[in-house]
């Protein structure tokens, strides 16, 4: 094995374990250790959709290529598939002990055969207005193909059988949970006590009633659920539009390959067989007994049936510089403002744009949009600018994984409100996160820009950790303006004075003020390298970061998932060290701090250090400029570096060891601190 790198996929199942561990830990509420394990199942479904269906690919096309950590295909999906396999145990674990700790607080979680006469019929009654119209039994024969199961469904197997010897029927009931048929039911109960149930049950109690027009003598109810190769495929044809192209992908890829099927271990045997059968699973890996639920990730909308035993998140501050109803860009004119989101109201984001919609001195508004919420109020703002004679221009990443569907539908809205829709270049994911406003002015057309770290979805932005910039700085607006101008014209290429824009120039510009901290270092001047990512993978950085840290660069590293970086190994990264923070927040942010012979150089932006990200994606990170900003960037970091509460060593990826405080340092958990700070800010 080759020791020099930690292996991506390994890497990334201890991030999940450490998503885990907060599941396990008992100072976070009760019922939001349980959405903890709702967000581990959800990770873990998607990784065995994406990386796990890769590795699978890699092997059939049997390739003997070395991967990262020095793994063939095949060794690396018998070492991945083992560590899942751990972790999927101490998650049911963890569920039991969970489940155990809800009942002593007067919270049960019953099935349909632990019902008092009065829940019994409560369930009947569920089932016949609400259940009963959504269920599709499909009945499955040995000589005819299994209806197609799409994944992202939990799935009933049902076996019935008669006395008299005659073979068994099979089917197949999906669970149809939505908005309007949630996964969990609340039971009516006794005062001071909670009772929930899950669909599946109820439908278990009037199986009967779902198949009385068939004579057996026994019948059994098992869930499973199936996975499902998540690759996109685009078709090449030339004489489609990429529009058209992608749309078709992702209704191909309701129909990806099966690669898993996780079943109730107490399903019979024939009903596994037949069901195996049909899905085409007999490697060896592909069949996962688990326990009577599967889909946990459901788990994450548990009813908040005791509001005291969930996470309260304190209201996100107001800007200190920003005045309610008041033009923010006539503060933007003046000077930059920096937003840190949950602890910043995302609402001034969305205020930005609704101010550039109407005002009748903007003239265009442009975007990219890569994720968004489903119901958006940054689409109806961009629609409201269009019917407001703006002209208004909206780069919509039509690949952004899972999130396909609901952008083409965007897409179509956008267009039918007169919005200029321009798509992406085919080969490049547009990851970057950029707003520019131009407005005119008594000194001609000024610009506004946006640079951020995050989404433009304020669902998520209410529990993602993100940075965003808003400024007018004449440099950076002209590098915005010229990155739309790539992206409606990706034959030309354009120079960027203050931007680092991959694919073209990001990685060169990193390179470089890496190199510049080991050449400084070398010649005895101070030199480090503060950066914070969402994934440290890229050989080339890394190979740099341990050159730098050889010659006597301080790095330190906030590197929240996968980190192929192996920090404080002698003689190869003894000036390195990387933590890693999970809470309560999703840590999303980039930030990159350099030394500089004591003249920072500080930037936020999308891209990670990622090959992905600096060779295969148009991402943007923007200088920061502003001293005072600096100075506050400088401050975020050092509160997160100082955590000892949530933040582990990375250095011990395998136990996921927390960082501990020194003796007489008290407990400092970074995003209560880093709140606080903010609050702090709004007194003075």
């Amino acid at each position: 094995m080759d020791f020099t790198y930690n292996n991506r996929e390994l890497s990334w199942l201890a991030f999940n374990e450490r998503v885990l561990q907060e599941a396990q830990d008992r100072s976070v509420p009760l019922l939001s250790r349980l959405q903890f394990l709702g967000i581990f199942s959800n990770n873990q479904d998607e990784f065995f959709k994406v990386r796990i269906a890769n590795l699978m690919r890699l092997c059939r096309a049997r390739r003997q290529q070395r991967l990262t950590g020095g793994y063939t295909p095949a060794e690396l999906l018998a070492e991945v598939s083992r560590r899942a396999e751990r972790a999927q145990g101490l998650f049911t674990q963890t569920y039991h002990e969970l489940l155990h700790e809800m009942e002593q607080q007067g919270i049960f979680v019953v099935d349909e055969r632990h019902l008092s006469p009065e829940q019994r019929e409560f369930c009947r009654d569920y089932f016949a207005t609400v259940v009963s119209p959504r269920l599709v039994p499909l009945m499955l024969r040995k000589s005819v193909r299994i209806p197609f199961l799409p994944d992202g469904n939990a799935y009933l197997g049902v076996r019935m059988s008669s006395n008299d010897g005659k073979a068994p029927r099979y089917a197949v009931i999906r669970i149809p949970v939505s908005s309007a048929c949630p996964r969990f039911v609340v039971l009516p109960a006794r005062e001071g006590r909670s009772e929930v149930i899950f669909l599946d049950d109820i439908i278990r109690l009037m199986i009967d009633d779902v198949f009385f027009m068939f004579t057996y003598d026994h019948i059994s109810v098992h869930t499973f659920k199936i996975m499902r190769d998540a690759e996109l495929s685009i078709d090449d044809d030339v004489s489609k539009s990429l529009f058209e192209r992608i749309a078709e992908g992702v209704e191909s890829r309701r129909y990806g390959l099966p690669i898993r099927l996780i079943y109730d271990r107490e399903m019979p045997v024939d009903l596994l067989d037949m069901l195996a059968g049909k899905l085409k699973l007999t490697a060896p890996g592909t069949l996962a007994p688990g326990d009577r639920y599967h889909l946990m990730k459901d788990l994450m909308r548990f009813p908040k049936v005791r509001s005291d035993l969930l996470t309260v998140n304190p209201a996100p501050l107001q800007h200190c510089d920003i005045i309610p109803f008041q033009s923010i860009l006539k503060v933007v004119r003046k000077r930059d403002i920096f937003l840190n989101f949950p602890y910043h109201s995302f609402q001034h984001f969305i205020d930005f744009l609704r101010e550039a919609a109407i005002d009748p001195r903007v003239e265009r508004i442009a975007i990219t949009l890569y994720r968004t919420a489903e119901h958006s109020k940054v689409i109806n703002a961009l629609v409201n600018a269009a019917k407001n004679g703006k002209q208004v221009s909206v780069l919509v990443e039509l690949k952004a994984r899972f999130d396909e569907e609901q952008n083409i539908e965007y897409t179509d809205l956008l267009q039918r409100e007169g919005v200029k829709v321009i798509y992406a270049i085919e080969d490049l994911k547009v990851h970057s996160k950029i707003v520019l406003v131009e407005r005119r002015e008594s000194s001609g057309v000024r610009g506004y820009a946006y640079i951020g770290t995050g989404n433009f979805n304020e669902d998520t932005a209410r529990i993602y950790g993100d940075f965003g910039l808003l400024t007018s700085h004449k440099g950076i607006v002209e590098d915005v303006h010229n990155v739309f101008q790539f992206l409606s014209n990706s034959h030309k290429q354009f120079k960027y004075k203050h931007l680092l824009v991959s694919p073209y120039y990001m990685r060169e510009a990193f390179e470089e003020l890496i190199d510049r901290e080991t050449r400084n270092a070398r010649k005895g001047r101070r030199a480090y390298i503060y950066a914070k990512c969402n994934s440290l993978t890229d050989e080339r950085t890394i190979e740099r970061l341990y050159r730098a840290a050889r010659e006597g660069v301080e790095v330190r590293l906030i590197v929240r998932g996968a980190c192929c970086l192996r920090p404080s190994v002698p003689g190869m990264s003894d000036r390195i060290r990387a933590i890693s923070i999970v809470d309560k927040y999703l840590e999303h942010a980039r930030l990159f701090i350099f030394c500089n012979d004591g003249e920072e150089r500080i930037y936020i932006g999308s891209a990670d250090w990622m090959s992905r990200n600096l060779d295969r994606r148009v991402e943007v990170c923007t200088p920061i400029l502003d001293r005072q900003i600096q100075r506050l960037l400088r401050r975020v970091f050092d509160i997160q570096w100082s955590d000892n509460v949530k933040a582990r060593d990375l250095a011990d990826q395998t136990g996921n060891s927390y960082v501990k405080a020194l003796p007489g340092e008290a407990p400092l958990r970074s995003q209560t601190a880093l709140y606080d700070y903010y609050a702090g800010m709004l007194s003075r």
